[in-house]
């Protein structure tokens, strides 16, 4: 769930930068090339332009709708890259599966990546919307990953931001997928996720709701501190949206506010789960003072590998999309993640089930 400060940001004020410049160019009007005096700056970009959405295909190879036997589940996932293990991304809450778009065009160079929409949230359809339980959400991914791969799935390397980064650590303790070979966990930690629980729903309640246009959340969700990179927020906060008949304006497409009965089961004991897993870890921070006791231990005994981004908020993987797909092809490289499994040379590690 998203935890960085939000706060409103009355929709009739987004342009007031826009209407300045106008007004100062009325007062200076442009002058010509062939004038003796120089040129005034150009106007800024209008809104309508800078915040237009951007299509996921020009990130992603493809999309698919992925149906679980025996239910009316549809989970939707975006596909790239060809070769490679498969870097399966879980978003945060409120985010959707193009939360890593943008570093996704770079990770695909290097491997495949498979970012789901996890339910309640973008694409994805299911029975269900609001059940948001940890143990669900794993089992869905499981439900997924078998739905794509049958018995034989690849070499897997689990990627999740904040919440999505909780149900990482979740499937990855169960010790039921063979494949696993990694895991990265993006910005969430048990102690300060568990500190901020009392103050989710008023961070939840004092967010814009409603929007007249695409162009506006965008804008709002850049403006408003939530996301730092323009390009990322154009192509993600489409899919948190919706359209509203009734009220004539886009609204959030998840209730996260109706949801809380799950967010304790999210965080609790996550510290001691993520050090028990067998696999190469890597915690990616964007500050030093979310290490809680329990991992600020392991990380000195060398369970993990931790990095700390600077200049970022929470998202991660939009506001600094190139470092972070840097990072993730490192991390595969460094622990020798091919396409079945941990690679040595002149000998192929083959997979047996964890125990």
């Amino acid at each position: 769930m998203e935890s960085s400060n939000l706060s409103s940001l009355p929709e009739e004020t987004l342009d007031v930068e826009d209407e300045q410049q106008q007004q100062e160019n009325k007062k200076n009007p442009p002058v010509s090339a062939f004038s003796s005096a120089p040129p005034t700056r150009p106007p800024t970009l209008s809104s309508l332009k800078k915040y237009v959405p951007l299509e996921w295909t020009g990130f992603f190879d493809k999309e698919e709708d992925v149906c679980i036997p025996d239910s009316n589940d549809v989970f939707h996932v975006y596909m790239a890259g060809t070769e490679g293990p498969v870097v399966f991304c879980l978003h945060g809450g409120g985010y959707s599966g193009l939360s890593f778009a943008l570093s996704t065009s770079k990770i695909k160079e290097k491997a495949r990546v498979v970012a789901m929409d996890l339910r309640g949230h973008g694409k994805t359809s299911t029975e269900n919307e609001l059940d948001l339980s940890v143990e669900t959400m794993c089992s869905d991914v499981f439900a997924v990953l078998k739905a794509m791969y049958g018995d034989s799935p690849p070499a897997i390397v689990l990627v999740g931001h904040s919440m999505g980064g909780s149900v990482a650590i979740h499937v990855a303790a169960k010790k039921a997928l063979p494949s696993l070979a990694g895991m990265v966990v993006v910005d969430v930690v048990e102690g300060t996720a568990m500190a901020s629980l009392v103050h989710m729903q008023k961070l939840l309640s004092s967010r814009m709701q409603h929007f007249s246009s695409m162009e506006k959340a965008i804008e709002w969700s850049v403006r408003g501190g939530s996301l730092r990179n323009i390009d990322s927020a154009r192509v993600s906060v489409p899919t948190t949206l919706k359209y509203d008949d009734s009220k004539k304006c886009y609204v959030y497409r998840t209730r996260l506010e109706e949801t809380e009965q799950y967010w304790r089961g999210w965080y609790e004991g996550l510290s001691d789960k993520f050090l028990s897993c067998p696999i190469p870890k890597l915690l990616l921070l964007a500050g030093t003072d979310r290490l809680d006791r329990s991992l600020t231990i392991g990380q000195m005994q060398g369970k993990f590998q931790m990095v700390v981004v600077r200049h970022t908020g929470h998202a991660i993987q939009e506001d600094t999309p190139d470092e972070f797909a840097t990072l993730i092809i490192n991390f595969i490289s460094r622990n020798r993640i091919g396409p079945h499994g941990i690679e040595i040379p002149g000998l192929r590690r083959t997979f047996q089930p964890q125990q």
